[in-house]
């Protein structure tokens, strides 16, 4: 039986126990009500019947003492309004008797004494009350008086016996009903206790079955979960008491052994991490030294490599200032290759050495008006403009945080190729616009240029990648190289939209102000729309005496050289003498505000020698070239 029981689950236990608890308070419930129902059928009886009974049997007594009265009274005065108490005492007799004989239908014993006392009554007035008034109405009351004697008086006596008689069987029933209303009243009080014990000893001893069954299991299944938790993932975890503890045991167990299971495939992967990011690390510190190194000797290579070419720059223009005309046609040709080759690798070198100082050499990031650092670059690119008929416009741009130095950089850069790479006999239009995407304003320089086809959108960013030959679009190939590192340095991203219907437009990214982004925000939130930065309201440049610009507010920029755009504006085919200056021009990150030099081109800044076509040479080198 014990072991039966053992097997039995937690559900069926407790189901048991409160069939067993239910079926005994059931029980006692059934005897409370047939006791309930004892007591209230007494109480009834009591109240309806036994207590009326006393009440008809005083009032009987009282009807036959008001016909002794009025006999006697009409015996004395012969008046009949003193026979009066006699006939209503007589009427209320018999009705008082019909009411006790009514209300005493379950005691037969009140009713033999009813029958007792209205005999005797019948008697008295047989041979007392009625001889007393046929006499007094026929000989006076001399003679009724004469009547009534002691032997009258004894009768009615008797008859007095019988209704005390009467009343003491009324007592007697009345206090065996009121035994009975005790008797089940306490029986019930009895039940009750017993029920309350009933439930009393339920709730212990179900507290006692869940503290052996339930508690004591949980705790000894929690002692050894948390004996897991602390380390020891060894420790077989066993469940014990009911069958569904026992199962739980034995799942938590299994999941304990999932769990270590994956702990040492996680140790073990840990240790092979740990050992890969120490190879990373070992590699990520000797790349970090390589790219120190690389850029150490691209710096110091350009600064070296400046004055031999210088000098072969300059003497080669001397050779053809002073000897032009006087050699033959094939020498003069030379000596022009020789200068142009010169003057090239001079902006190569100068080129590579900005491209080398963006990230090395900074001046700290500060808040750049957008709006104010384009007329610097309107300034800049003025000469080349003005060479190509150009319109440069721009919308309402930000203040960001950055470098202004290499902003303007980044920027006139954008403007010089898209004036350079524009279409025969077509009026060249840049417009540069803003708008705010999410926590970044994105920037647009977009043209009406030629334009770029889509497989070339990534090739255009890489170092001295050309698309074009030297002779159509003159330039070194590494300016949108360094948009692209300016760009990346503060935090952005570059690219081509190549989905605009004319010319081309780059967008490149920056990151936005706290200050913009809130204001975007709560904009949004109070007309229900996502702010938008963009200004569609373009404004002309305040130099340009040109018409203003009608560019979209989407902006681009054609791929382009944009130092050699502003060198062939400067440029007019004639030589300039040079006592050893470099070609290219120091704008952007190279002004003495900033305190950074670097190079971006666009005019001769020493009177050096220019290219042959009348195209100078730049800082920063060509932009890359867009392919129709």
């Amino acid at each position: 039986m014990n072991l039966a029981a053992s097997t039995w689950t937690l559900r069926r236990r407790v189901l048991v126990m409160l069939s067993v608890v239910g079926a005994i308070l059931l029980s006692v419930a059934g005897a409370e009500a047939v006791v309930a129902t004892k007591n209230r059928e007494y109480t009834d009886v009591l109240l309806l019947q036994v207590g009326p009974l006393r009440v008809q049997g005083q009032e009987l007594l009282n009807a036959l003492l008001d016909q002794e009265t009025g006999v006697r009274g009409y015996a004395v005065t012969g008046d009949l309004e003193d026979l009066a108490p006699y006939e209503q005492g007589l009427a209320r007799e018999r009705a008082t008797a019909q009411e006790i004989r009514e209300l005493s239908g379950k005691y037969p014993e009140i009713v033999a004494d009813l029958v007792v006392v209205e005999q005797q009554a019948q008697e008295w007035r047989r041979t007392v009350a009625q001889p007393v008034i046929d006499t007094t109405n026929s000989s006076g009351t001399a003679a009724g008086q004469a009547l009534l004697t002691d032997e009258s008086r004894q009768r009615f006596d008797q008859l007095r016996t019988s209704v005390a008689a009467l009343q003491d069987e009324i007592f007697t029933a009345r206090e065996a009903t009121v035994r009975d209303v005790e008797r089940t009243g306490n029986l019930l009080v009895v039940l009750l206790i017993i029920a309350a014990l009933v439930v009393a000893l339920a709730g212990i001893a179900l507290l006692l079955s869940l503290d052996r069954m339930v508690l004591r299991p949980l705790t000894t299944l929690a002692g050894q979960v948390r004996q897991v938790a602390t380390g020891d993932y060894s420790h077989r975890i066993s469940g014990a008491g009911p069958p569904e503890f026992q199962r739980l045991g034995e799942d938590v167990d299994a999941m304990r052994q999932k769990i270590a299971a994956d702990l040492a495939e996680v140790r073990e992967a840990r240790e092979r991490i740990e050992w890969v990011n120490t190879q990373l690390q070992k590699q990520a510190e000797e790349l970090t030294r390589s790219n120190r190194d690389l850029e150490q000797f691209a710096y110091v290579a350009s600064h070296d490599l400046q004055e031999p070419l210088r000098k072969v720059a300059s003497f080669c223009q001397l050779l053809q200032r002073r000897y032009a005309g006087r050699l033959d046609e094939r020498a003069d040709q030379y000596i022009a290759f020789a200068v142009d080759g010169a003057q090239r690798m001079q902006r190569l070198i100068n080129d590579l050495l900005a491209f080398s100082r963006i990230g090395r050499i900074t001046a700290g990031f500060t808040e750049v008006d957008l709006n104010r650092l384009m007329g610097e670059v309107s300034a800049q690119t003025e000469p080349a403009r003005q060479y190509a008929d150009a319109e440069l416009t721009w919308g309402d741009l930000p203040v960001i945080r950055g470098e202004e130095p290499l902003l303007t950089n980044l920027l006139v850069n954008l403007v010089s190729n898209s004036v350079k790479f524009r279409r025969p006999d077509v009026t060249p239009k840049v417009h540069v616009s803003a708008r705010l995407v999410d926590d970044e304003w994105e920037i647009t320089c977009q043209d009406n240029g030629i334009g770029i086809e889509p497989e070339f959108a990534e090739k255009i960013f890489v170092i001295f990648q050309r698309l074009h030959a030297k002779d159509a679009y003159p330039g070194t190939g590494i300016g949108l190289a360094i948009v692209k590192k300016i760009v990346e340095y503060h935090g952005g991203r570059v690219w081509v939209d190549t989905d605009v219907p004319e010319g081309t437009a780059i967008r490149f990214t920056l990151p936005a102000l706290p200050a913009d982004i809130e204001r975007a925000r709560h904009a949004a939130g109070a007309d229900g729309s996502a702010a938008d930065a963009t200004s569609d309201t373009d404004r002309a440049e305040p130099e340009a005496t040109d018409r203003p610009g009608d560019g979209p507010s989407t902006a681009g920029a054609t791929g382009v050289d944009a130092a050699s755009s502003r060198g062939a504006a400067a440029g007019s085919g004639s030589e300039t003498a040079g006592d050893g200056g470099t070609v290219g021009e120091e704008v952007g990150v190279g002004r003495p505000s900033s305190g950074v030099a670097q190079r971006t081109g666009g005019s001769t800044d020493d009177g050096g020698p220019q290219a042959p076509g009348g195209a100078s040479g730049n800082g920063t080198g060509g932009m890359k070239e867009a392919v129709r």
